[in-house]
């Protein structure tokens, strides 16, 4: 499973580049309002240093409309996978992008049947919400593990990412599930690096070898 990083917060996906894990960037319009810029400049900046799939979200309600604006920002830059909602007018507007080569990720997915019909409408990733799914008590990991077997029995070759991810355990459900791609937000990405029997060691290590050094001086 690759990780993605879900943030417009130029610094934040540059510390989390750094770390050598992240292979796209997902935003959304709410993650560009927090980022208060420019969203093109924001999509270019990270296209900048960032080399895999660059999801930006059209705001239209109207296929057309999507087309249009999934049109402009796939000029913005090479990386870019124009992000679009799981409506009926999404799916046409997916079919009419998909077929320009223009990658869509089709998003706020909430059960499979959704996911199987962007994926025929040509979407490259689909994109279920297990962190909301996980709210309302439904089983967020347990529908890309769904979505996962029905794409590996058809053959279907969109990939999964698994969205709204809020805790570390969500990372690990996720892969289990099978999904291809976990986006997580900063601090997640930084809090799934933390343990405190790694801290420990750690410690204990550096305590254990200044001891000796002190013994052989």
């Amino acid at each position: 499973m690759k990780f993605f990083i879900d943030t417009a917060i130029v610094d934040a996906i540059r510390a989390a580049h750094r770390l050598g894990v992240v292979a796209g960037v997902t935003t959304n319009p709410s993650l560009m309002a927090k980022a208060g810029q420019d969203p093109k400049k924001v999509i270019q900046e990270i296209a900048s240093f960032v080399d895999g799939p660059i999801s930006a979200e059209v705001l239209a309600e109207d296929a057309d409309g999507m087309v249009r604006e999934g049109r402009e920002w796939a000029k913005v830059a090479p990386q870019v996978t124009v992000k679009v909602p799981l409506t009926a007018e999404g799916l046409a507007a997916t079919r009419v992008l998909a077929d320009e080569g223009i990658k869509v990720n089709v998003t706020l997915i909430f059960n499979a049947s959704q996911a199987l019909l962007a994926a025929r409408a040509g979407a490259a990733f689909v994109s279920p919400f297990i962190g909301r799914l996980d709210d309302i008590g439904a089983n967020g990991s347990e529908l890309v593990r769904t979505i996962a077997t029905i794409f590996k029995e058809h053959h279907i070759a969109t990939e999964i990412i698994a969205a709204s991810i809020r805790r570390p355990l969500d990372i690990t459900e996720a892969a289990l599930a099978g999904a291809h791609i976990a986006t997580v937000p900063y601090k997640v990405l930084l809090a799934a690096l933390e343990h405190p029997l790694t801290k420990a060691g750690i410690e204990r290590f550096a305590e254990d070898w200044r001891q000796v050094t002190q013994k052989t001086k």
